[in-house]
């Protein structure tokens, strides 16, 4: 009895790898977006609390340095609620520099983290900025973490 190898075989299916691949990529990029757009307005609604909790754990955790704590807190007040504004691209280029600190980032704690480093450094009542880039973020990200989804 012999038998082919061709009959005991099923039809192979063929699955066209780049149409799954980019259906997944697709369905990963609506749902950062999503949850983007979701922290965006979350920012700008929780700006003032945002403000004084991430101005807090910043002095807490010795990041930053200041003779003002409320001018600090009007200024990261200011970011959170202009966030939403911004165009995609002005954002993406002010975090271009750190986009891949940690994977799976917080979007709005790389553009705070960012500032942080690039602008509110050169603030008048900024005396110093202390730790490196991923220091600023986890402060900034443990603080904005509670607005992101799950």
């Amino acid at each position: 009895m012999g038998c082919n190898i061709e009959e005991q075989t099923p039809m192979a299916r063929h699955i066209n790898p780049s149409n799954s691949t980019n259906k997944t990529i697709d369905a990963i990029d609506r749902k950062r977006e999503r949850e983007r757009q979701f922290m965006l307005k979350k920012s700008r609604e929780l700006a003032p609390d945002l403000a004084v909790s991430l101005v807090q754990r910043l002095l807490d955790q010795h990041i930053i340095e200041t003779n003002s704590v409320q001018a600090i807190q009007e200024v990261m007040e200011k970011q959170l609620q202009r966030m939403s504004e911004m165009e995609e691209f002005d954002m993406q280029f002010k975090i271009a520099p750190i986009r891949n600190l940690t994977p799976d980032p917080n979007v709005i704690s790389l553009y705070l983290t960012q500032f942080i480093i690039e602008d509110l450094i050169n603030h008048t009542n900024i005396q110093d900025v202390f730790g490196d880039d991923l220091d600023i973020y986890r402060a900034v990200d443990s603080v904005l973490t509670k607005i992101r989804p799950r």
